[in-house]
């Protein structure tokens, strides 16, 4: 399973969420809330924050590991 890691990536390249918020057009109340899991970007808006987070889009995702036993 894959979770949005936007604070790190965020943090990464010295932004503030204010500059996130700029980047993308959004309030920063939008953009703490997608740290935080709250509410995540639209699928359209993803593009652009790898963009003003200046990395890929797969880097704005990690892998969490899942129990083996989970699948059953």
């Amino acid at each position: 399973m894959a979770v949005m890691c936007i604070r790190a990536r965020r943090e990464a390249v010295g932004l503030t969420q204010r500059d996130v918020a700029t980047g993308m057009g959004v309030v920063i109340g939008a953009v703490a809330n997608w740290e935080s899991e709250v509410a995540l970007p639209k699928t359209r808006e993803i593009p652009r924050l790898a963009r003003v987070l200046s990395c890929s889009i797969s880097d704005l995702f990690e892998q969490e590991e899942v129990p083996e036993d989970s699948y059953d």
